[in-house]
């Protein structure tokens, strides 16, 4: 750590305390449902294993991932109490299918190819697996078609519950539009979800829980809630939609600040050429600021001659295109000194922009900026007590 309070070149605060509120806020949107953090994609980037630690020092009482290999890492802390389940739903045939029997993880299923290797894995295992079944309500990505297929798969389910090698845990789904209000998708896949897991129930399957609510519709439709609520982006103090509100409208606090200590600040005359392919150019005599990040550690190089970054109190914009390890922004003037502080993104109560500020001068989301930053850049974990 250096005397700005980083490392040499760049670093991520994630406020761990942050976290821990904006799940006991999140929780309390969703009064009476479970609460899921959803921690894939190494906690949107912020750390998996501190995230899941501080969720479920909050209250979180099941943690959510993407691949089996999270999942297993997840279990495997010395910390995680039993009680507290872990969901794995992206799965292939070449999957540790046994792995995650053994280890406890509630397994998702999609098809009837899925079932099958879950419960071949529980027989060789000589354990019952726990299994989710998922609902393709309408998102058309993971999930078991509505009709013969889903009936299909609930008798099968059923069949291998009633042999013991297999206790089905769950029915859930995934909305495709709940971050856009009044959309019609949302009431459509609403009903065709109470469907689904009403057929499933009338054959017999009584679930733990059932779940369908991310983090637009925990915080903006309750009838959404059912048993257990799913918030990812929201958890991490990001609004899922600026449509929806902003973080601050939710009462939510942004969790990564994204910093870097500038490389170089040198005067250069007007007319000069800045960074490759001379895209910006020195409208006169100024200084220059190096900022040592670029597309390397995760800075979206889309954001070229727009991203805008915090320098000695002031805001100032990407000057030329991001280079893999670099960028370049014009100070005007200023002479902050060599390892002054270059605020990409935080909070925003100090002036600094936020990670939706960089969403939108690169056309993405949010969830983007924060989730792509790079290995290379140490992440910081504050208040971890």
């Amino acid at each position: 750590m250096n005397e700005t309070g980083g490392t040499s070149r760049a670093w991520a605060e994630i406020d761990l305390g942050a976290l821990r509120e904006n799940v006991r806020v999140l929780k309390e949107r969703a009064t009476g449902a479970q609460f899921m953090a959803v921690v894939k994609a190494d906690g949107y980037g912020h750390g998996a294993i501190p995230c899941a630690r501080a969720a479920v020092a909050a209250g979180a009482t099941w943690l959510g991932t993407a691949t089996p290999q999270e999942a297993l890492a997840l279990r495997a802390q010395p910390w995680l109490p039993p009680d507290v389940r872990v969901l794995c739903w992206l799965w292939t045939p070449a999957d540790p299918w046994q792995d995650a029997v053994e280890a406890g993880i509630d397994v998702s299923v999609s098809g009837m190819w899925a079932l099958d290797a879950v419960t071949e894995a529980a027989r060789r295992a000589e354990k019952p697996a726990r299994v989710q079944l998922k609902a393709d309500t309408g998102l058309g990505r993971n999930g078991c078609q509505p009709g013969a297929d889903w009936e299909a798969l609930v008798a099968a389910a059923r069949r291998a519950e009633a042999d013991g090698v297999l206790r089905v845990t769950g029915l859930w789904s995934h909305f495709a539009c709940a971050d856009e209000p009044g959309h019609p998708s949302i009431a459509a896949q609403l009903t065709r979800f109470r469907e689904m897991t009403a057929y499933a129930e009338d054959q017999g399957l009584r679930p733990e829980v059932r779940h369908i609510a991310n983090s637009a519709a925990t915080l903006t439709l309750p009838e959404t809630h059912f048993d257990l609520v799913r918030p990812g982006v929201a958890m991490y103090g990001i609004s899922p939609s600026p449509d929806l509100g902003t973080s601050a409208d939710f009462g939510l606090r942004p969790v990564m600040r994204l910093a870097a200590s500038l490389a170089l600040v040198k005067q250069v005359p007007g007319g000069h050429g800045v960074s490759y392919g001379h895209q910006y150019v020195t409208p006169g005599e100024t200084t220059l600021g190096l900022v040592p990040v670029g597309y390397g550690d995760g800075v979206p190089r889309h954001a070229s001659g727009t991203g805008p970054v915090l320098v000695d109190g002031k805001w100032r914009t990407v000057a030329g295109r991001i280079a893999m390890d670099q960028f370049v922004v014009d100070l005007g003037g200023d002479r902050p000194a060599e390892g002054a502080q270059a605020v990409l993104f935080g909070p925003g109560d100090r002036g600094e922009p936020t990670a939706e500020d960089w969403a939108q001068a690169a056309g993405t989301i949010a969830y983007e900026i924060v989730t792509r930053i790079g290995p290379r850049v140490p992440r910081v974990h504050l208040n971890e007590s």
